[in-house]
């Protein structure tokens, strides 16, 4: 049953898009709310959450209430600190939790049932988060298979071709569907590019985990930016939705374990080495203006982000929203680990594939970050949990600055992006 409701949401999330999955809208909400407006406390000390339910933004009475307590955890499975239950009155509730005694998160949830329907809701204490300490090591001949990679990747041309779609091109931009030589295969994306002449700052986006057509960023582009937008699984990027939800359900499933216990053949390989494929044909544009250079995404796109900053001296800036394949073994140091939370199970719990795990985890990348970078994140996301985000981000040693919206799960505000593309484009246009 966990399976299937893991790929059942993941595949939600390749067809919403996951910086775009923003949460509904629901009859009865429940709230719970730290003691701290920052929802952060010093390690050891105690948080406080208060805890109510509205309808029709009316206080409940009368109603019971259940709650639990435990580290966060994302959507695997951490021993639960305290639970227990309590009858709503015209009061909030409020609930003390043991104190933390390590850097890390901390999560009370709160459970009721109105007319047959449950709801849900969560708030998440952080505790030190800036003392938190990756549990993955660095191998020491990392950059040694990174740069061997690149070394073979360098002698493969790039050979672009561009297929121009006029359908969606605009009197101000060219939309191009473009073909990439890459390591065992392909790279395909969607270019946006002024029509005007000139040399332009170039911005790729890369994505977020699944399977899914691309449209490129023409706004993007009408505001002077050479756009390039990627898939990562060597397959066009403009084909009919069925194509990807029948490889999603079929030969890449779960693509993220595929070859696991092989470094040299592993899923992301291929993948890290594309993004720096990308950056190839990008600086070998006419137009390009030869120096302002970003990569930007979110979830499996943040972490390409860090990465392809970390591999690729020819990045100038990164902005990366919750980056997923942060310290993937945390769970096997009784904390939470990042997407795709690995680690758990028989399957993926063995000594080769923790060992090649270290190769593609965004902790051992983040080390070697020396652009500056944008990041934001939420304290309530379930499928990056932020215990794993920390581990990345606080290893990194390079100018960057960390926008947290505490109350976000995996999706983001408007706010956050506007303010992510405020920030990346005046970078770029200095």
């Amino acid at each position: 049953m966990k399976i299937k409701i893991y790929v059942s949401v993941l595949f939600a999330l390749s067809i919403c898009g996951i910086m775009n999955a923003q949460p509904r809208e629901q009859l009865v909400k429940v709230m719970v709310t730290p003691n701290h407006t920052d929802w952060t406390y010093k390690t050891g000390e105690q948080a406080e959450f208060t805890i109510t339910a509205l309808r029709n933004n009316v206080p409940l009475e009368g109603a019971e209430i259940k709650y639990t307590i435990q580290p966060e955890s994302g959507y695997r499975t951490l021993p639960i600190w305290d639970e227990g239950s309590f009858i709503l009155k015209d009061k909030a509730t409020k609930i003390k939790a043991k104190k933390f005694d390590k850097p890390g998160f901390l999560r009370c949830t709160a459970t009721i049932v109105v007319d047959g329907n449950e709801y849900s809701s969560y708030a998440t204490a952080g505790f030190s988060p800036e003392n938190i300490e990756p549990t993955t090591t660095l191998p020491t001949d990392f950059e040694t298979f990174w740069n061997k990679g690149k070394e073979d990747l360098s002698k493969i041309p790039v050979n672009p071709i561009l297929t121009l779609m006029p359908e969606r091109s605009t009197d101000k931009v060219d939309v191009y569907h473009v073909q990439l030589d890459n390591v065992e295969g392909k790279i395909y994306g969607i270019l946006c590019t002024p029509k005007k002449e000139g040399k332009y700052p170039a911005i790729l986006h890369v994505p977020g985990a699944g399977i899914r057509p691309y449209y490129g960023e023409v706004a993007e582009a009408e505001q002077g930016f050479i756009s390039f937008t990627i898939g990562i699984h060597g397959i066009p990027v403009n084909l009919d939705q069925s194509v990807y939800s029948n490889l999603m359900q079929g030969a890449l499933r779960n693509y993220w374990t595929i070859n696991l216990d092989d470094k040299n053949n592993a899923y992301y390989k291929r993948v890290y080495l594309g993004c720096i494929r990308a950056v190839d044909f990008l600086v070998g544009l006419n137009n390009f203006d030869g120096e302002n250079l970003g990569v930007t995404g979110g979830s499996q796109g943040g972490a390409l982000s860090i990465i392809t900053a970390s591999l690729d001296s020819r990045i100038s800036y990164l902005a990366a929203f919750y980056p997923a394949l942060s310290d993937l073994t945390g769970f096997l140091h009784g904390r939470a680990g990042g997407w795709p939370q690995l680690f758990t199970d028989d399957f993926t719990n063995k000594p080769e594939k923790i060992a090649t795990s270290k190769y593609y985890d965004v902790v051992n990348f983040a080390r070697f970050v020396k652009v500056p970078g944008w990041y934001s994140w939420g304290y309530n996301d379930n499928v990056c949990p932020p215990t794993s985000m920390y581990a990345a981000y606080n290893v990194i040693d390079s100018k960057k600055e960390l926008h947290v919206f505490q109350a976000t799960q995996h999706w983001t505000f408007p706010e956050q992006r506007e303010l992510k593309n405020q920030w990346l484009y005046e970078q770029l246009k200095k």
